[in-house]
């Protein structure tokens, strides 16, 4: 059995699909298994339509609201045995989140949690809402168990993940919110890291700072996606905060959470978008001084509101204005990196670094990624002394 799940926020991810796709027809010619495939571009009535007159060979194709459903799928195209026609379940929308769905995680002493599914903001870039429905929340007491189950087997980092955590709660019919959530799972014995993301600006409250300041095991980093720097470009990409606006917030959490990181998104060459825009983008930049960022040239999804806009933007200007977005994240990066030099942080350890077998490597709980010396292994948390910066991680020592 092949699954081949999708994703469909930019080009290239559906080009590779349909790649691989292609790539597995002259296997299955010399040998029948079966092949799965699901996600967000499935959801898409035009892939699907693509898939049964192309790509024949595929045996099931389901989307994002009925994973819950793959077992049974694969039980009736055993049943029915080789069948002409693809077997095909796609749901539109679900006012259900599956529970208790069995999975198999990559790490013993980290695991990812959702807490919620969709997304209610219809950026006009954004092709989400459309393949993966409306926000829901899981319950808490749900969310809770799994969390509890999870550190009863060693897990001692959990990422909270939804496409905008801050609204977590709406819906539900339980006094429950995203701050709240948070001191739920940091109670949790023996939890003793807690991240999230991803936050939308318009939606980040000062309880949710708060919390993040007065909770020694909240990571403290918050990945707060801007996109742009010019309220234009901000308008028209429909995500209701200005740059003034993303700014005050931005010193609000520096001020008030100590070693704070703070990470985002960026587009470059949204429709339309002028060099006075961008411009406003890299003063944003180096207003907010970000430890990181997503740095994306814009990818035109058919189905959502800026597919309609014209571009207007000669590619070799796109390429020159990515190149300088890089310069700046490249250069502020390694002097935010510079400043962590000789200071000791709890470090999470996540075993042999990829390039050197003879240090450890691990993250710190503002997400910086440090190779250093030392005899834990994974899973410990230890004490690290940051000894050298470079642009993208750091070097150190356990203490």
């Amino acid at each position: 059995i092949i699954v081949i799940n999708t994703c469909s926020v930019r080009e290239n991810a559906n080009n590779r699909f349909f790649g691989n796709l292609g790539n597995l027809k002259k296997e299955k010619e010399k040998r029948d298994f079966i092949i799965a495939v699901c996600g967000c571009m499935m959801q898409q009535e035009s892939v699907v339509k693509r898939i049964k007159e192309k790509y024949s060979f595929v045996d099931i194709i389901f989307g994002t609201h009925n994973i819950d459903s793959f077992s049974s799928l694969l039980d009736e195209r055993e049943i029915n045995g080789k069948r002409k026609d693809v077997l095909v379940e796609i749901l539109p929308d679900t006012d259900v989140i599956a529970e208790d769905i069995p999975i198999k995680r990559e790490h013993k002493y980290k695991a990812y949690v959702s807490i919620m599914k969709g997304c209610d903001n219809f950026c006009s870039y954004c092709i989400v809402p459309y393949t993966r429905g409306r926000e829901k929340s899981r319950g808490s007491d749900n969310i809770i168990k799994e969390i509890e189950m999870l550190a009863g087997d060693g897990v001692k980092e959990v990422t909270l993940l939804g496409q905008n955590v801050n609204s977590y709660g709406k819906g539900l019919d339980e006094n429950i919110n995203f701050a709240k959530l948070l001191e739920r799972v940091s109670d949790i014995s023996g939890i003793e890291r807690v991240r999230f993301m991803t936050s939308h600006p318009k939606d980040l409250t000062d309880d949710i700072i708060d919390v993040i300041s007065d909770n020694e095991k909240i990571a403290k980093h918050i990945h707060l996606p801007v996109q742009s720097g010019s309220n234009r470009i901000l308008k028209l990409m429909n995500r209701k905060y200005t740059r003034e606006d993303y700014i005050s917030l931005v010193e609000k959490i520096r001020s008030k959470i100590e070693g704070v990181s703070i990470t985002t998104d960026i587009i470059v060459g949204f429709p339309s978008e002028s060099e006075e825009d961008f411009l406003d983008t890299l003063d944003l930049y180096k207003k907010c001084r970000f430890e990181s960022a997503f740095t994306f040239v814009y990818s035109k999804r058919e189905g959502t509101k800026a597919a309609n806009m014209e571009i207007g933007i000669d590619k070799e200007d796109i390429k020159d204005r990515f190149k300088r977005l890089i310069e700046i994240h490249d250069k502020i990066m390694f002097e935010e990196n510079k400043k962590m030099e000789g200071r000791e942080y709890i470090v999470l350890t996540e075993g042999k670094s990829k390039n050197n077998e003879n240090m450890l490597s691990g993250r710190t709980s503002n997400f910086s990624l440090i190779n250093f010396k030392g005899k834990s292994k994974a899973g410990d948390m230890v004490k690290v002394r940051v000894n050298e910066s470079k642009t993208f991680h750091l070097y150190g020592e356990e203490v």
